[in-house]
């Protein structure tokens, strides 16, 4: 089974307009709201392609409730702790005339320290049926800025993989635990190592404590820098829609792909296509299975360095 954390989920709600334009009034077309937080979009695309997942982490209010009755018509095995504030909301506006998308992201309720207590101990035992640890996306107010770290050990001490997605200092920190993967993305990686270059930034960080990092390069693909060597591994072409949940469809590949044993070159095509196929949808969580397909057969994966020592 893989275990989803999103410590601050949310209600996502996703506007499509026609082009957006700072300082006008907007007309909105489709509009959608669903249960959110990289985790659970990270879930939603394991239970599309059949694989077993849990959704864990902190909800709480009236926005909980709406996160939690969409988790139970989606059919997503539901672990969430309840906490006393009100969970976040984000705001996705999407641009029909390029594609592009605009996130507002709200940072969540304060979480005390009961509540956080709670979760470590549901945490500690979901881990017993947990082969691999999704640990994705930001902190909310009053959570340890160690967080991830002290989860990562935890999931460590149970024989567990994991994988975290975070950027900056939750990132960072995350790294002195040695997650077996973390996946940031460009921005992600000169954030935290102060390094342009996509090659030098992720070695950096294996050298500060990851297994293996993955990095999302937008519409250029992925690089990866493991212990068995380095590969590049780029989409057959450029797709336009709406990226939001590219991250996280590509964080299900690489999770599906600890969990099964695949080698690298295996799980960066699935995390490529299954990323792609996300593009194409309106909605974070979904992804097009024509496209996935076809994609996944298609993806050109190239060795760019033999293995190193860590």
């Amino acid at each position: 089974m893989i275990l989803t954390v999103t410590l601050n989920a949310a209600l996502d709600v996703t506007y499509h307009v026609d082009a957006l334009v700072p300082r006008a009034s907007h007309r909105v077309g489709e509009s959608f709201s669903r249960a959110g937080g990289k985790g659970v979009n990270v879930a939603r695309v394991l239970s599309t392609l059949g694989v077993p997942a849990v959704v864990t982490g902190l909800v709480g209010g009236p926005t909980g409730r709406a996160i939690r009755d969409d988790l139970r018509v989606a059919e997503l095995t539901d672990e969430l702790v309840p906490m006393a504030g009100d969970s976040r909301r984000t705001v996705t506006v999407v641009s029909r005339e390029d594609g592009d998308a605009t996130v507002f992201n709200q940072c969540g309720p304060h979480v005390d320290t009961a509540v956080w207590t709670t979760f470590v101990a549901r945490f500690t035992r979901l881990l017993r049926g947990a082969q691999v640890v999704v640990l994705s996306g930001s902190l909310p107010p009053g959570v340890p800025a160690d967080a991830y770290a002290r989860l990562t050990r935890l999931a460590d001490d149970a024989g567990a993989m994991t994988v975290v997605d975070a950027g900056g200092p939750t990132l960072l920190k995350a790294l002195g635990a040695h997650p077996t993967v973390v996946k940031p993305n460009a921005a992600e990686l000169t954030e935290a190592t102060g390094h342009d270059d996509a090659a030098t930034a992720a070695r950096s960080l294996r050298e500060l404590g990851a297994g293996s990092v993955v990095a999302s390069r937008g519409p250029d693909g992925l690089l990866a820098v493991t212990p068995e060597g380095t590969w590049r591994a780029t989409p057959p072409r450029r797709l336009a829609g709406n990226p939001t949940g590219a991250g996280d469809a590509c964080v299900a590949a690489i999770a599906a792909g600890l969990l099964a044993a695949e080698p690298w070159p295996a799980v960066l095509r699935e995390a490529v296509a299954l990323s792609a196929a996300a593009v194409v949808c309106p909605l974070a969580g979904d992804i097009d299975a024509g496209l996935y397909h076809q994609f996944r057969t298609s993806v050109p994966v190239e060795r760019t360095h033999a293995p190193v020592d860590h």
